[in-house]
């Protein structure tokens, strides 16, 4: 049995985080799991410049409202839904992604929660588990499933690493000089293909 396992930003959607960077016209918040490995540093280095700038999750709602998926991720991934299970696996939020999900016809997503104050200050934010992917595709197939994973930044390694097939998708030059043994691809009807012959 098997189930795929992908990333969200960057794989099905934009970045959520640079869409806000270019709407508030805070270039520093463009930073991303493509540049910082450390997840938990990146996302608390985030939470002091949206304090900085007095910004909160109505804000960000507010600019993932007007995001949509990447074109040609939708059918995609309606495509893959019909020949196989999927699992979107991301170090995103509930918050930030209810509407994007809602945009790919409610597939199934793992991601994180925040902890946000009355005032809708963000405040911290709460991980499903310690190396969510990696730790979620090794509970996959613990119970049975035989995972295939695509994603394309540091923090998708582990998944794509331990899974019996893994592809990078528009990753950068740096990751995938640095992971030549990933296959790489840009277009959704590649990944398809790839996807396919494994299954």
């Amino acid at each position: 049995m098997n189930i795929v396992c992908l990333d969200m930003e960057g794989v099905l959607t934009p970045e959520i985080w640079i869409a806000f960077a270019e709407a508030s016209g805070i270039p520093e918040l463009k930073r991303t799991t493509r540049d910082e490995p450390d997840y938990d540093k990146l996302m608390r280095w985030r939470i002091g410049i949206l304090k900085e700038h007095g910004l909160g999750l109505k804000e960000i709602q507010e600019t993932i409202a007007k995001i949509d998926p990447l074109p040609g991720a939708k059918a995609f991934l309606d495509e893959l839904r019909s020949i196989t299970q999927v699992v979107i696996l991301s170090d995103t939020f509930e918050e930030f992604a209810r509407p994007l999900m809602k945009k790919l016809g409610w597939p199934a997503i793992f991601c994180n929660s925040l902890e946000v104050a009355e005032s809708g200050e963000i405040t911290g934010f709460r991980m499903r588990c310690q190396q969510s992917k990696l730790t979620t595709v090794k509970g996959l197939q613990a119970i049975g499933y035989e995972t295939i994973a695509s994603g394309d930044s540091y923090n998708d390694l582990g998944m794509i690493q331990a899974s019996k097939a893994g592809f990078l998708f528009r990753s950068t030059e740096q990751i995938k000089a640095d992971h030549p043994e990933i296959p790489a691809y840009e277009e959704f009807d590649e990944l398809l293909a790839a996807i396919k012959a494994v299954l």
